[in-house]
């Protein structure tokens, strides 16, 4: 398909047609497991995820994960058209009414759009680190809404890059990425491995690492964002937060080079991870260029 011409409808009339498969049971934890692994009878295939909305669409087709398809509902094809157009290449664009979207994928798709796509070779951590000047580390947050709006809060303030410990969920679960707006498939990321052995790689590229706890006898943040302005030029930081509940693990605590808070009304002990992280962001952001 050149670019600029309208794709090729192709009409759906049962929720069991093999050529949906792939939006079968999006609900379904061990169904998608099965359906978004790699296919070993298709050498260099590392799996597919699931996008839904036009906001997570609009994100992916401006992204470099290839895409294999599209559902849509009748009534959302013509504002999805142009846009798959510019992709300059055939992609299946299934249409179907919202009934059988709906019975498809398991659950009431209001938005009447879901897109599946091709998972891309991870990107090395280490090529993530050499230019950034801001970057969020996230340790075993295993919430998607969470990790979604922590990707969300990323692309809000200037992050340069996420990077994973190996608990952390997976960014492209198709609620992360609804939660994200579709920054995830924006904002570069990659898991850092040995962990929290592996901050030592941030520390030794200069970057400071900077740990978030509720811990009272942590550096309140703003007194870390004074310090950061007063030097004559942006000190690159790597902002650790954890998972909701237990935190950041001690051992990440230790492996950080400093240890900040956000100081908060008698009786108030912490904040949602991705609120917590946004209000961090937000104190430590660099000065204007």
């Amino acid at each position: 398909m050149l670019a600029g011409v309208a794709p090729t409808r192709v009409p759906i009339d049962d929720p069991a047609d093999p050529r949906v498969a792939a939006y079968a049971g999006l609900t379904d934890a061990q169904l998608r497991a099965a359906v978004e692994t790699p296919d070993p009878a298709a050498p260099g295939d590392l799996g597919s995820f699931i996008v839904e909305g036009h906001l997570a669409l609009d994100a992916l087709l401006a992204s470099p994960y290839p895409v294999r398809s599209l559902l849509v509902s009748e009534s959302q094809v013509d504002r999805v058209v142009p846009a798959v157009a510019r992709l300059g290449e055939e992609v299946p664009l299934f249409v179907a009414t919202q009934a059988v979207v709906e019975a498809t994928v398991g659950f009431r798709l209001h938005r009447g759009v879901v897109a599946c796509a091709s998972r891309v070779a991870p990107v090395d951590a280490a090529g993530l680190v050499g230019s950034a000047l801001r970057l969020l580390v996230i340790e075993g947050v295993n919430d998607h809404e969470n990790l979604g709006g922590l990707f969300r809060n990323a692309a809000a303030f200037g992050v340069d890059a996420v990077l994973l410990d190996p608990s952390t969920a997976d960014p492209l679960y198709r609620r992360s990425v609804r939660v994200s707006l579709g920054h995830v498939l924006r904002v570069p990321f990659a898991r850092l491995e040995p962990w929290p052995a592996a901050l030592g790689l941030l520390q030794t590229a200069g970057i400071a690492t900077v740990a978030l706890t509720p811990d009272p006898a942590a550096t309140p943040i703003a007194d870390l964002a004074a310090e950061l302005a007063a030097r004559d030029r942006p000190t690159p930081l790597a902002l650790i937060v954890g998972a909701e509940g237990p935190g950041l693990t001690a051992a990440t605590r230790q492996a950080s080079a400093d240890r900040v808070r956000i100081p908060m009304a008698a009786g108030v002990d912490s904040l949602n991870v991705a609120t917590a992280a946004a209000v961090a962001l937000h104190a430590l952001q660099p000065p204007p260029t």
